[in-house]
């Protein structure tokens, strides 16, 4: 009997002990993950962003030069450079839980599936041609404008016309 307390003393000892390492893996993991951020920048450089591992954007730089664009253009290639940076997230995610807990851990496959998930992979860098039309607002016409109307004869002004009393202040 005191052999089959032993042992059940040693197995639950051992249990225990690969609940802890297992439990400091993943505070590891955790660790880890919280301090990544990612850093994605334009490929004319005009724009900077860092975001967390998390997924949201913690700075956002924007040059200079970036004032000469559309701001159409700018914000377009903000989000590009965000969905970039978001898309890097279940990589990074995989290749920490490689690191540290395994990939063969089931937990850390549902973690990596909702990474995937909620980061896809970023759209294909379709940049549309840039616009040289303006915009114009108002009615036009398929016939060409006419000419303005010449402007309205005004009779000219005559000294008996005029009720001011010769130009002197009234106030006086």
């Amino acid at each position: 009997m005191p052999d089959d307390v032993g042992g059940s003393e040693r197995m639950l000892s051992q249990w225990e002990t690969g609940i802890q390492e297992k439990a400091a893996r993943y505070q590891a993991m955790a660790d880890r993950v919280q301090g990544l951020t990612i850093t994605e920048t334009s490929r004319d450089g005009t724009i900077r962003l860092t975001i967390a591992s998390n997924g949201i954007l913690s700075s956002v730089d924007i040059a200079e030069s970036a004032r000469d664009k559309r701001m159409a253009e700018v914000s377009a290639e903000i989000m590009r450079c965000l969905q970039r940076a978001q898309s890097r997230i279940p990589e990074l995610l995989q290749q920490v839980m490689a690191e540290t807990i395994g990939t063969q851990d089931e937990t850390a496959n549902v973690l990596f599936a909702e990474a995937r998930k909620n980061f896809p992979p970023a759209p294909a860098e379709d940049v549309p041609p840039p616009v040289t039309e303006e915009l114009r607002f108002g009615i036009e016409d398929d016939q060409p404008s006419r000419p303005a109307p010449p402007p309205a004869h005004r009779r000219p002004r005559r000294p008996e016309d005029d009720d001011d009393f010769d130009g002197g202040s009234f106030l006086t």
